[in-house]
């Protein structure tokens, strides 16, 4: 019997060491550093990029188009997005044939350039603020609010929060009610898994981020390598990692029932396609919201802004006009 015990116990010694290597080969392979913001400022802070300190944050952002324009159009990104989500977008509205927009993007905190806030911490009334910051010190006194999947989310709860600084609103297959049956993105299916999730702390591979990309496209074609190499090296941007799983961890707790108070004039604009959030919602707002106008876009997904940009560009200018 004390040989049965110690065979055992050899047994069990052996499977943890093992182990334990495997984890050290595991993580010495696949394991990826932090970028230093610096250095990632210095590849995607182009062109119009400026940074304002808010809430004790260098919160990144652009300013473009006509500078007289005095209700622009300010839009917010979605979950592990930045405001590169929207150059194509921006590029069309600023142009005279489009209104010659003035359009003010930011990456939000927990994301892009601008990265965690102080706390770690993420709400509604925490993004609301944010934004309202950035208005005052531009000295936007109204705008035009829109925003995709959880930007959209933050845009109408900025929107019941503040009806008298928005004078229209931008829904893009916005989040907003409970999820059914949506089949999701992979990197967003394993961020959502107790005790897994936190390995996404060190190892999160480039082929992870394209997967979760081409969960969000429908036109996988439409993916440019580009786009997926400034998506991973943004999450990979030092404290964007622990912010996102934040996020996951603790998502916000969304009062549907104000969507029915939104009276201010709202444009849904949806991918037909999206896996993420289903079409069905788009429908759902259309009804909770008197004053909306809906617009499918056929053969298109969760990223209209991304995967069909002069679609999204006229719907938003043929809305705002």
């Amino acid at each position: 019997m004390p040989i049965l015990k110690k065979n055992l116990l050899s047994i069990v010694k052996y499977g943890f060491l093992s182990l334990l290597v495997l984890m050290i080969v595991v993580f010495s392979v696949f394991a990826q550093k932090d970028i230093p913001r610096a250095d990632l400022i210095k590849k995607y802070a182009t062109g119009h990029s400026k940074f304002i300190p808010i809430m004790g944050m260098q919160v990144h952002y652009r300013d473009e188009g006509n500078p007289l324009d005095s209700i622009p159009l300010v839009l917010i990104h979605g979950t592990s997005s930045s405001l590169h989500t929207w150059e194509k977008v921006t590029t069309i509205l600023n142009d005279t044939n489009h209104g010659n927009k003035r359009v003010i993007s930011f990456d939000l905190p927990a994301f892009g350039l601008t990265g965690p806030n102080l706390e770690n911490s993420y709400s509604y009334d925490n993004y609301n603020q944010v934004i309202d910051s950035l208005l005052i010190k531009l000295k936007v006194n109204k705008c035009i609010i829109g925003g995709n999947s959880l930007g959209g989310g933050i845009a109408w709860h900025f929107a019941t929060t503040l009806p008298h600084k928005v004078s229209k609103l931008i829904l893009i297959d916005a989040s907003g009610y409970p999820k059914k049956n949506e089949k999701g993105s992979l990197g967003f299916k394993i961020a959502q898994i107790p005790v897994i999730n936190n390995l996404l702390l060190y190892i999160t591979p480039k082929s992870l981020v394209r997967k979760s990309i081409e969960g969000v496209y429908y036109d996988k074609g439409r993916i440019e390598e580009s786009t997926v190499t400034r998506y991973h090296e943004l999450l990979l941007c030092e404290g964007n990692r622990s912010a996102a799983l934040s996020l996951f961890k603790h998502p916000f707790t969304q009062n549907t029932e104000l969507i029915k108070t939104i009276e201010t004039p709202t444009l849904i604009l949806w991918g037909k396609e999206d896996g993420l959030i289903s079409v069905e919602n788009a429908y759902h707002f259309n009804n909770d919201i008197k004053n909306s106008k809906l617009v499918i876009l056929e053969k298109v997904g969760h990223v209209p802004n991304e995967e069909s940009p002069k679609k999204t560009a006229e719907a938003i200018y043929d809305f705002i006009k």
